[in-house]
C-alpha cells in the first residue's frame, strides 16, 4: 500500500510545489513508483511536471466530483519517471461545490483507494490555505511533510497548521502523523535562520529532516521549463538536496536509497 504524503504549508512561498516536484522526481530516480495529486487551483506542480494545465480534458476536480476515476485522470511526467493527477482553475469550482456535499471530505480518500497499492509514494501538493480542498489531502495521507522557511512569522504559522492537524486527527482522520519539517530556502549566513533552525530542532527533534533545502537560483528556474530540478540541473545545489531528502526518507523507513 503507498504510502501519502500531504505537503502542507497554510502560508504560500515556502517551497511547497517545488518539494513536491522535485520530491516526486527523487523518489522516482530512486526506482520508487510515485503518484503527485495537484491540489491546488493553480496548477503549479502540473505545469512543474512538464504538463500544460490549459489541455486537460480530465484534472483533480473531475475525481473530486466524482465525474471521473481517479486512475482515469492521471498523466505521466515528462520524463521524470512519476504519475500525475494535474489541476487547474476548475479546481475553484469544486472547492465551492464541496461545500454543498455529502461525505465532502473524504472525496480523495476514496478515490485513492483503489490505486494507492500501485505506488509506493503519493505525494499530494496542498493550496497555500485551510480549504475543503487541504481538508481532503489530509484525509487522504497518511502523514503530513511540512516545509518552512526559516523566518520569524514561519512559526507563528507553523502553530496555527499543528492546530488543524490536530483536529483533522480528532475528527476525520486518527492515524495522521507529523511526518517530517523540511527546512527550505536555508541561508547559514543568516542568523534568523540558524536561531528558528534550532528552535525547530527543540521542539521536534527527529522529525525536523537533516537535510536542508538551499536557496538556489536553479531551483527557481526549474519550473518556468516545465521540469524537475533533476531534469533541468542534476548537479546543481538544489538538486544534490532533494536527492539527498529522499534518500534520508527512505532510510528512516528502513529501506536502502
Amino acid at each position: 500500500m503507498g504510502k501519502a504524503l500531504a505537503i502542507v504549508n497554510q502560508k504560500g512561498g515556502v517551497g511547497k510545489t517545488t518539494t513536491s516536484v522535485n520530491l516526486a522526481a527523487s523518489m522516482a530516480a530512486a526506482k520508487r513508483r510515485v503518484l503527485l495529486i495537484d491540489m491546488d487551483p493553480q496548477g503549479n506542480a502540473t505545469m512543474g511536471s512538464g504538463i500544460d494545465k490549459s489541455t486537460l480534458e480530465k484534472s483533480t476536480f473531475d475525481v473530486l466530483m466524482d465525474l471521473h476515476r481517479l486512475q482515469d485522470c492521471l498523466v505521466p511526467a515528462n520524463e521524470m519517471g512519476f504519475d500525475v493527477l494535474p489541476s487547474n482553475a476548475d479546481l475553484t469550482g469544486a472547492e465551492v461545490t464541496l461545500l454543498d456535499e455529502l461525505a465532502r471530505e473524504v472525496r480523495l480518500r476514496n478515490a485513492l483507494n483503489p490505486v494507492q497499492e500501485n505506488y509506493d509514494y503519493i505525494f499530494i501538493d496542498c493550496p497555500p490555505s485551510l480549504s475543503m480542498l487541504t481538508v481532503n489531502a489530509l484525509v487522504a495521507a497518511n502523514s503530513v511533510l511540512i516545509p518552512m522557511q526559516c523566518e520569524y512569522y514561519a512559526l507563528e504559522g507553523l502553530s496555527s497548521l499543528l492546530d488543524t492537524i490536530e483536529k483533522i486527527r480528532k475528527h476525520l482522520n486518527a492515524d495522521l502523523k507529523i511526518e517530517g519539517l523540511l527546512r527550505t530556502m536555508y541561508d547559514p549566513r543568516n542568523n534568523l535562520s540558524s536561531q528558528v533552525s534550532e528552535q525547530l530542532i527543540e521542539y521536534f527533534g527527529e522529525k525536523v529532516y537533516r537535510t536542508v533545502i538551499p536557496r538556489n537560483v536553479r531551483l527557481a528556474e526549474a519550473p518556468s521549463h516545465g521540469m524537475s530540478i533533476l531534469k533541468y540541473d542534476r548537479t546543481c545545489r538544489g538538486s544534490l538536496a532533494y536527492l539527498a531528502l529522499a534518500g534520508e526518507m527512505l532510510r528512516r523507513e528502513g529501506i536502502a536509497a
